[in-house]
């Protein structure tokens, strides 16, 4: 049986009358993709920006890796190894590829962003960026400016980027947003070839991603957990059908 890599319980986020979070409670195991999907407003996003430490919970408990983490904040969760993406992407589009892959190394190792003006001289940083960018197919893009790539290449490139810190989770919070089917499918191959290798929390609307990617699927209605499942008792159950996979038909 997989091992609990992140466990969620009774997850409370509130704001005003407006229950984003409502008892929330589910788990996801170490190397899975574990899909996170429900329709708009259904409190996803702030999900994510609990788990993520972007958001104080209001009540209840986040554990990763058997530690209470609830309440610390985005930097202590990314210490830990909680990596991120956002369904806007977030890259410095007038630095080139590999600057952008460079600015990611040097935060994650702790130097200062001075380090950035001499990253082309620094052996280690050399070496981990060639990967770091080969890992996600963009190593022939190193030396063209960010603003040139495709929609689909920018986000494979901020996938990259959030990789660099080698987190054990990766919340990529709708990645297939603003993609064409082009996009969509070449960015859906780059996460398929992290399955099994990393543990992966993959808040997305494109259901036929979701159901070729997702190990387990946790849908979300009004804050709270309708079902979890594979993604074929999600795809079969009449109460998912009826509150969100049914709009999708």
């Amino acid at each position: 049986m997989a091992r609990i890599l992140l466990e969620v319980a009774g997850l409370c986020k509130s704001f005003g009358a407006v229950k984003a979070t409502n008892d929330l409670s589910f788990t996801i195991a170490r190397n899975h993709i574990h899909a996170l999907i429900g329709p708009n407003g259904a409190g996803k996003t702030t999900v994510v920006n609990q788990l993520s430490g972007d958001l104080l919970p209001d009540s209840g408990d986040i554990l990763f890796n058997g530690i209470n983490v609830t309440g610390y904040k985005a930097h202590h969760m990314a210490r830990l190894g909680i990596g991120r993406s956002f369904q806007i992407t977030h890259i410095f589009t007038n630095l080139t590829v590999a600057e952008n892959m460079a600015l990611a190394l040097c935060a994650h190792s702790g130097h200062n962003f001075k380090f950035l003006k001499n990253w082309r001289s620094s052996v280690p940083v050399q070496e981990e960026l060639a990967s770091a960018l080969e890992r996600v197919d963009l190593l022939h893009r190193a030396d063209l400016k960010a603003r040139y790539l495709s929609h689909g290449e920018k986000r494979q490139l901020e996938v990259g980027m959030a990789m660099v810190g080698k987190p054990e989770l990766l919340i990529l919070d709708e990645p297939m947003a603003g993609l064409g089917p082009g996009g969509t499918i070449e960015l859906t191959k780059l996460i398929g070839k992290l399955k099994g290798k990393l543990t992966i929390l993959l808040v997305e609307h494109d259901m036929d991603v979701v159901f070729t990617l997702a190990d387990r699927v946790t849908v979300l209605v009004y804050g709270q957990n309708l079902a979890t499942g594979t993604p074929e008792e999600i795809r079969n159950n009449a109460q998912v059908r009826a509150a969100y996979l049914g709009e999708e038909d």
